[in-house]
């Protein structure tokens, strides 16, 4: 429409100048005559192309107006159709945003259900683990009562075996161990409990030149019915293994020594051998008190 209208505006100002150009003639005359002028006869809008070039006239203003307004119209509807389609996209993205916004708040509830449920579990857990540490605690109470039960002697002989005598032997020497302690055995059934301490590397007047025995009463659970002060005679034993000569040393208890009384504490203060056998004797080749690293302690303890 617009390049019609530019063609229009063209040959009406061709028109018009031949019009007045033409000696005599005059601007109606000229457009009213059949096929005159460059072919306007085949134009149906040759009366209005008249009334165009006369002066003041305003059917141009008037054809543009209408065509804009055409134009206007056009885009107008145009603009309405596509807002139409959009009004309908935005409904239906709306109900998309609804149905995500239903979804979303579903999943934070669940999400908090689930989270109750994580933190109910992670509660049985730690109770779980808490009981599974109390009972490891107890089966190594079991274990340790057990061992001790199965080393253990009720009749007043007992036989200690220590391994890894050269290691402990140094660990004495170095001070990292001070001294080694027996598992506890008994005079009798429902006698006294008693055990060994042993330094390998001495201790008091033999501290670093003899190997030091000690004897410890310890508290049972039958020392309510038992005499005391503690009074049997105790024999110390370190087994040669070749079975040659043996080291044996005995003592028998002083009865004002706070060593022999009823124990109020798990262990009273050991008493015994400080010197019980020289160091070199304990390593020298001519003696198997030491053999495969390991060596043999006895302890009778008389029942009269």
């Amino acid at each position: 429409m617009l390049l019609l209208l530019q063609h229009m505006r063209q040959l009406r100002g061709s028109l018009c100048c031949a019009a007045r150009a033409a000696p005599g003639a005059t601007p109606q005359a000229e457009l009213n005559l059949s096929g005159a002028g460059k072919g306007i006869s085949s134009l149906d809008t040759s009366g209005e192309l008249q009334l165009d070039c006369l002066p003041g006239s305003a059917a141009p203003e008037e054809e543009e107006a209408v065509l804009q307004q055409l134009l206007r119209e056009k885009v107008v509807s145009e603009l309405e159709n596509k807002l139409l389609v959009f009004e309908n996209i935005v409904a239906v993205l709306n109900k998309e945003v609804e149905s995500s916004s239903m979804e979303i708040l579903a999943f934070r509830r669940q999400s908090e259900l689930d989270q109750n449920i994580i933190r109910g579990l992670e509660l049985k857990v730690a109770e779980l683990q808490r009981c599974l540490a109390q009972k490891d605690v107890g089966l190594s109470r079991l274990h340790k009562s057990l061992l001790c039960s199965e080393q253990a002697s009720h009749d007043g002989t007992f036989l200690w075996k220590i391994t890894e005598v050269g290691r402990k032997l140094q660990d004495s020497v170095t001070g990292r161990t001070v001294g080694l302690y027996s598992p506890a055995f008994y005079t009798a059934k429902y006698g006294y409990k008693v055990c060994l301490r042993v330094y390998l590397n001495g201790d008091g007047t033999g501290k670093g030149t003899h190997m030091s025995l000690f004897f410890v009463v310890m508290k049972g659970d039958y020392d309510a019915l038992l005499p005391w002060p503690f009074r049997h005679k105790v024999t110390f034993m370190l087994l040669d293994q070749n079975n040659r000569e043996h080291v044996i040393d005995a003592f028998r208890p002083d009865l004002t020594s706070a060593s022999f009384q009823r124990p109020l504490h798990d262990m009273n203060v050991a008493s015994g051998c400080p010197m019980f056998l020289p160091l070199a004797k304990l390593q020298s080749p001519r003696y198997a008190y030491v053999k495969e690293d390991t060596l043999f302690l006895k302890c009778i303890i008389e029942s009269n």
